[in-house]
């Protein structure tokens, strides 16, 4: 019963984190279609993003990418024998006009 409350616990963490991830990339790509300095714009996205997380930004022309990444390991001594989980969200955003 513990092992099955640790797992959906574990499950709970994992969508939470998925969820941060997808919210920092849109907040990392918002940053920087508003003209916002490359820095800048991975800061605003790794402040949203799950602890230990990779920001990634592109940008091609007229859009901006950004693909925020993580893992999420297992909670407690339980679990740790498991890999940890990797979790990611990307998010595309067209530079405002004026913007160089």
């Amino acid at each position: 019963m513990v092992l099955l409350t640790v797992a959906v616990f574990w499950g709970i963490a994992v969508c939470a984190a998925q969820l941060r991830c997808i919210d920092a990339a849109r907040a990392g790509a918002r940053a920087a279609a508003r003209g916002e300095d490359p820095a800048a714009s991975a800061a605003a996205a790794r402040a949203a993003a799950p602890q230990g997380a990779t920001v990634h930004m592109v940008r091609n022309g007229e859009q901006v990418r950004v693909l925020v990444a993580a893992r999420i390991d297992p909670p407690g001594a339980l679990l740790s024998h498991l890999p940890g989980i990797p979790v990611s969200g990307t998010a595309v955003a067209a530079a405002e006009p004026g913007v160089p």
